[in-house]
């Protein structure tokens, strides 16, 4: 049975998410690393949306959208139980999950690319955001992880929005309160499931010797 093939773009926050699942769970897939200034004609054809992650399965089904690549492989396998927060719920990690790809996530790129919108102060969103880090570090300072004393599914989907977020003015980010977070971002940027899922691929091009991951 072929492999499931997975589009992927190394910095892309949503990509990132999407392979730090697929490698914990050990999904066997082949990796298709792409830009995004330049796709290629079967990423479209897969998905018009133009975006990743996007993973083709043997059958034939496309998902494109990197919640739900992560629910997928961790359906496959699940070995440290994400999917089983050890404090709150599901629909809470849900919750958190919406408001980091929606409030969150708007505040982010607005502080990161000022020049794409009009009329917006990038301090102002900065300051905006940080309700959304001061919510983070409250809940690390008094579990270790965002749902308990373990990570969790949220902890691996949050991570590369607060990773982007800390990286557009890192001595800024550093001299914060958010001290728990601060440490949390460290620990799981230093975990080997991360430093495995940022490692490089070359560009994919059709007809190209297929790499297999992880």
């Amino acid at each position: 049975m072929r492999s499931p093939i997975l589009y992927s773009f190394r910095r892309c926050p949503y990509a990132m998410r999407a392979r730090l699942a697929v490698w914990q769970a050990g999904v066997r897939c082949e990796l298709r690393e792409v830009e995004l200034r330049d796709k290629p004609p079967s990423l479209l054809e897969y998905s018009m949306k133009a975006t990743v992650p996007v993973l083709v399965l043997s059958d034939g089904t496309v998902i494109d959208e990197s919640l739900e690549v992560m629910h997928w492989a961790l359906q496959s396998a699940d070995p440290d139980q994400w999917l089983t927060p050890l404090a709150g719920s599901v629909e809470q990690m849900r919750t958190l999950i919406e408001v980091n790809d929606n409030d969150f996530k708007a505040h982010l790129d607005r502080y990161k690319y000022p020049s794409r919108y009009s009329d917006v102060k990038p301090l102002y969103h900065r300051t905006e955001a940080e309700r959304f880090l001061a919510e983070l570090d409250a809940r690390i300072g008094a579990n270790s992880y965002l749902f308990g004393t373990l990570p969790s599914f949220a902890d691996f989907a949050v991570v590369p929005f607060i990773r982007q977020f800390a990286n557009i003015d890192r001595a800024w980010f550093d001299q914060t309160r958010y001290v728990a977070l601060q440490d949390w971002l460290e620990r799981v940027l230093n975990s080997l499931l991360f430093r495995s899922v940022m490692a490089k691929y070359p560009k994919w091009h059709a007809g190209d010797e297929p790499i297999f991951v992880p």
